[in-house]
This record gives structure tokens, C-alpha cells and sequence, in this order.
């Protein structure tokens, strides 16, 4: 006998409720269908549902997000860098406490090599028609993060070898949660045949009808709320095969309902929050004017701010940074967090005046100017000019029409190419893509938890 089980997910929302409620009335319809219909269905999310960018999520430190995942009624979860790196160790040690989900990750640990008490390694549903199905989790190896804030992360492929050698003699289906991203997804589908259906994360990835990696199916839904996935598993309940799958994806730009509760319910939560978010970090004696392109106030008074922090000989920041200026008088942590909403730690790295020259140069062009940046942590729009703190920076205009870098001063001094400077900046620009420069570094310090609106707090208050 034949019968289908049907699989529904969502991935890296990124607190984007915006969406939220069409995927709740979409979600609660299917249900409803399925129910009447006698067919299972299975509710999962993939991680980074929680962002700190958005003010429900900072000020009740993710608690809403667990809220309305609650609500749905998903079946499992696992998480994502948002939740495992952006959140300090109480906070996400304490962050689903009120679930009522279990939160499947195999390669998370204590200091002490223990399994946190609100992850389990595994989950096996046992299906209508007697079938298990085993939910395996992972997320993504940032190692150095975790350690940070007080945790470990295991090497997420030999977490699974572990992880499916413990199932796949008790399951008929192996389902994976993967927050790895999709080049990742594609390895894991060849080198792990026991696992038949992958979804992912991180990456953002989009695939329409999933893609078939050997017997292996790949899934991934994209980002912001923009899609729920569906997978359907065509099942023999007899023989306790798998005899099919196939993927889709439904966009929530073309969905009309919205669930009204739901709606009401954020409205609600968002009110409390920035009442939340009002208490008063400092007071400002002036205006602290920004100008992305320009040099200006604002981004001046972070530099300083990531210099002093980290104990940096210099430091630099994009002007981007700032979403928006801050004028004279009380300023509140929800001041700080609209103008500054960024998941970003600070860091001190150590480079040769070399190639901080030549990081200078690269920055100061307008094409890094004007980039449009989306991710890396990044919740802004445009790079902007980058300003430093001990450093200046000589320009004049070429026969092209354009300003070029002909002069670096440190403190004063010409810059030494021969010396090692200690280069106090962000996180950001150590993860490859923007300045290969610096993420080549091989001495880096991470400051954690503190994110950049901290240390704004942290200066507003010692001015």
C-alpha cells in the first residue's frame, strides 16, 4: 500500500516576521487539509529563524522567535550561526527552554564535552503507519566563535558519521537538518548514502524541486520567509520502503491570507519590545552627524570606540556601519540598535604595514565605496567610506578624475611596510570575501558577546 508523508520547512528567516504571518495561515490550511485527507505531515525549520537585527528578537533575546515557533506546532529544529554565535552562552543556553520542540544537533557541546540539556542528537518520529523516521542536526563549524562563548563545536561530518551509524539501523527514513550550506549539502549527499533527504540552510539557496544527488535528495527554501518547502516521501508501508520523494517550493509573495492572530500578536510583541528597549544608555552633548561617504561624526566616534576596546594601536570601520546619525540628548538602547543592528563582533588583527597599506588603498576605492553588501553579518545597505582611528590617510585626484591613496601616516609617522600593526576593526572583515588581506591574518582576537552597539553604549557612557 502506498501512502505519502508529507515534510514541510522553513530555514534562515532571520526574524523577517513580515512573512511570518502568511506562512502561519498557509501552514494551518495544509494541516487541515492533511488531516482530512489521513496523511502526515511534518513541520521543520533549519535555523537562523532568530536575528537580532529586528527589535522582538533583540529584546526578548529570541524568546518570541521560540513563541511563534511554538505556536505552529513544529515537529523539530535545529540551529543556525544566529542563534548559536550572535546570542551570549546564558542566553542561548536558556533560549528554548520554553520550547515545545526538541532541538535536533549533534555537534554541539559544553567546555566539558557534554551535550547541552536542550539539544538531543537525534529525533525518531514513529509514523501513523508504524515507519520511524530519524531527524539527524548540524550546523555550521565555526569553532573558534564557539569556544568564545564558552562552547565547543564539532566537525559537523564526523559528528554525522557518528550520529547516522546510531540510526540508520532504526530507522527506515533519515532526514537531515543541515545549517552547513549547499556546497556542503551536495558532499554530505554523496559521502552519506544511509541519509535520504537533506535540508538546508545558510546559503540561502534556492531549489525549486530539490536536487538528486545520487538517491539523495537536496532541499533548500531560501531566506526571509520567501518560500515553504514541501517534500513529499511516496511511501510502501508494507514492504517499509521509501519508493519516492520529490521537493517543491510554495512562495509567500503569492499568498493572499495572512493569519490575523498572528499579525495582532507581532504588532503586540513589537510595542513591548521597544518599551523594552527604552532604557537610556547615555546622553549626548552633540549632534553626531553621519555621512556614508564622507568623513563625519558618528563613524569617528565608533572607531574610537573599536580602538579603545580592543586595545588597538589603530583601527577602522566602514561607514556603513551606522544606519543613521544620533542627535545631542538621551540615548536609548533602541536608538543603538536602529542605527546599529548588526550581528558584528569587534576584532584586533595583526598585519604588516604592507598590507595595511594595501587594505587602505582597497578600501578607498569607490567601487568598495559604494558596494551594495548583503550578509557577512552585515544588516546595512552600502559598505560606505572606511575611517580610521591613528591612521591618516593622503589622497589626490589623477588625471582619471578620481581621489587615489598616495600617503599613510600611523600616529603621525610614515607606515612602516617592514612592521606588524595591531589593527582593532570587525569581525566582518575577517571571514574572505571583502579583504582577503585580513582574513589571512594569523593572529586574531574576537571580542564576545559584545556587539558594536555595545561598545557605542560602553563609549556614550565613559564620554
Amino acid at each position: 500500500m502506498l501512502e505519502t508523508i508529507h515534510l514541510y520547512h522553513t530555514n534562515d528567516l532571520h526574524s523577517h516576521f513580515e512573512n511570518w504571518p502568511k506562512i502561519v495561515q498557509f501552514l494551518k490550511k495544509k494541516k487541515e487539509w492533511h488531516e482530512q485527507n489521513n496523511e502526515q505531515m511534518v513541520l521543520l525549520d533549519i535555523g537562523d529563524h532568530a536575528d537580532r537585527f529586528h527589535p522582538i528578537t533583540e529584546a526578548t533575546k529570541g524568546k518570541a522567535n521560540v513563541t511563534l515557533m511554538n505556536k505552529l506546532q513544529y515537529d523539530a529544529v535545529t540551529i543556525g550561526n544566529n542563534e548559536g554565535i550572535t546570542f551570549s552562552h546564558e542566553d542561548l543556553n536558556t533560549l528554548y527552554e520554553d520550547a515545545t520542540f526538541p532541538v535536533v544537533l549533534s555537534n554541539l557541546y559544553t567546555e566539558l564535552g557534554e551535550r547541552p540539556s536542550w539539544v538531543s542528537p537525534f529525533q525518531i518520529l514513529t509514523l501513523h503507519n508504524g515507519m520511524k523516521l530519524a531527524i539527524l542536526g548540524v550546523t555550521v563549524f565555526y569553532e573558534k566563535f564557539y569556544e568564545l562563548l564558552g562552547w565547543k563545536i564539532k566537525d559537523p561530518f564526523q559528528s554525522l558519521l557518528e550520529t547516522v551509524n546510531q540510526v540508520k539501523d532504526k530507522a527506515d527514513i533519515i532526514v537531515l537538518l543541515s545549517h552547513l550550506g549547499i556546497s556542503d549539502d551536495e558532499i554530505i549527499a554523496r559521502e552519506f548514502p544511509d541519509i535520504d533527504i537533506i535540508i538546508g540552510g545558510h546559503t540561502h539557496h534556492v531549489l525549486q524541486n530539490g536536487t538528486k544527488i545520487n538517491e539523495t535528495l537536496v532541499a533548500g527554501a531560501g531566506k526571509y520567509g520567501q518560500y515553504v518547502g514541501h517534500i513529499s516521501l511516496t511511501i510502501d508501508s508494507e514492504q517499509k520502503a521509501l519508493v519516492n520523494r520529490a521537493a517543491s517550493l510554495y512562495s509567500m509573495t503569492e499568498q493572499k491570507e495572512i493569519c490575523q492572530e498572528t499579525e495582532a500578536w507581532l504588532e503586540q510583541t513589537l510595542t513591548v519590545s521597544n518599551a523594552m528597549l527604552s532604557e537610556v544608555v547615555g546622553v549626548l552633548h552633540d549632534d553626531l552627524a553621519l555621512d556614508w561617504f564622507n568623513d563625519s561624526a558618528l563613524p569617528l566616534f565608533l572607531v574610537r570606540a573599536i580602538r579603545e576596546w580592543c586595545d588597538g594601536e589603530v583601527s577602522m570601520v566602514n561607514s556603513g556601519m551606522l544606519l543613521a546619525p544620533l542627535n545631542k540628548g538621551p540615548v536609548t538602547k533602541k536608538d543603538l540598535h536602529r542605527i546599529c543592528p548588526h550581528p558584528i563582533n569587534p576584532c584586533k588583527v595583526e598585519i604588516k604595514g604592507d598590507v595595511l597599506k594595501e587594505v587602505i588603498v582597497q578600501a578607498r576605492e569607490e567601487k568598495m565605496e559604494q558596494l551594495l553588501l548583503k550578509g557577512l553579518g552585515f544588516r546595512g545597505k552600502v559598505m560606505g567610506r572606511m575611517v580610521f582611528d591613528g591612521i591618516e590617510v593622503k589622497t589626490e585626484m589623477f588625471a582619471d578624475g578620481k581621489q587615489h591613496v598616495t600617503d599613510v601616516y600611523v600616529h603621525g609617522e610614515p607606515i612602516d611596510y617592514d612592521r606588524t600593526y595591531a589593527v582593532a576593526t570587525v569581525d566582518m572583515f575577517t571571514l574572505g570575501p571583502l579583504y582577503p588581506e585580513i582574513s589571512h591574518s594569523e593572529k586574531k582576537t574576537f571580542y564576545m558577546p559584545e556587539l558594536l552597539r555595545d561598545l557605542l553604549a560602553w563609549k556614550l557612557q565613559n564620554i
